[in-house]
């Protein structure tokens, strides 16, 4: 009998911890024993929603202006991260990576849910962004993606070109405040326990595992035999 594991995962597609915690959950779930089924859905989450897409700058100068310190401080951080995702078997380049906003991006990953490709949309974001060093706020980098997915282009444009999913994306942003939710990656196991951050793939083994036994004592615990305050047993 196969164990049904939900899991929901908050992350933004410019954010490289988030790409790195991808891997690691990849790795732990493989790990874990072949009936396991996981159910996984992606949450919008936005780092920087004011963000302006920028093709004239630099992700190192954006970063520096954002956080206010030197140049060269931001050049250090990011090649840290990219040395880190290297580790993952991720190729990082920051010097190709264009500043843009994720919102268009968002409501792609809600189209995509809706054509059951959103894992694969999600991974082909990653590697648009921080990889390839295309331009997720434009349409034709969706594009791209959409005739890699088999989506019929027509309608993703015609979709996107509207509100469409709009509201999904602020739902799930609300929801992520709700639930404090301070940072990404942040993955929800069954409802009931949390994963913050890119963490060691075995803390992701053994939070899943800690997640399905409280679910199978929660179910144990109520389908269990009893007795009523009348003494029916």
């Amino acid at each position: 009998m196969s164990e049904q594991v939900n899991i929901e995962i908050w992350s933004d597609i410019i954010c490289p911890f988030c790409y790195i915690g991808k891997r690691r959950f990849e790795n732990a779930i493989s790990q874990l024993p072949k009936d396991y089924q996981f159910n996984i859905t992606w949450k919008s989450f936005q780092l920087a929603p004011d963000m302006v897409t920028n093709l004239d700058i630099s992700i190192d100068e954006y970063l520096a202006k954002h956080k206010g310190f030197p140049l060269e401080k931001a050049k250090e951080m990011n090649a840290y991260v990219t040395e880190m995702a290297k580790n993952e078997g991720l190729e990082f380049n920051f010097e190709k990576a264009i500043v843009a906003n994720t919102f268009l991006a968002h409501r792609f990953l809600h189209f995509a849910h809706t054509k059951k490709k959103q894992y694969e949309a999600k991974e082909l974001l990653f590697k648009a962004y921080f990889t390839e060093g295309k331009n997720i706020d434009a349409i034709s980098t969706l594009i791209e993606i959409s005739k890699e997915l088999a989506f019929n282009i027509e309608e993703m444009i015609e979709t996107l070109n509207g509100s469409a999913f709009s509201k999904d994306v602020d739902k799930d942003v609300f929801e992520a405040q709700e639930i404090g939710v301070r940072g990404v990656p942040f993955f929800v196991v069954n409802r009931t326990h949390a994963i913050s951050g890119a963490q060691p793939t075995e803390v992701f083994m053994e939070t899943i595992k800690q997640a399905i036994e409280h679910k199978h004592a929660t179910i144990s615990k109520t389908d269990g035999a009893s007795c009523d305050v009348d003494g029916n047993c």
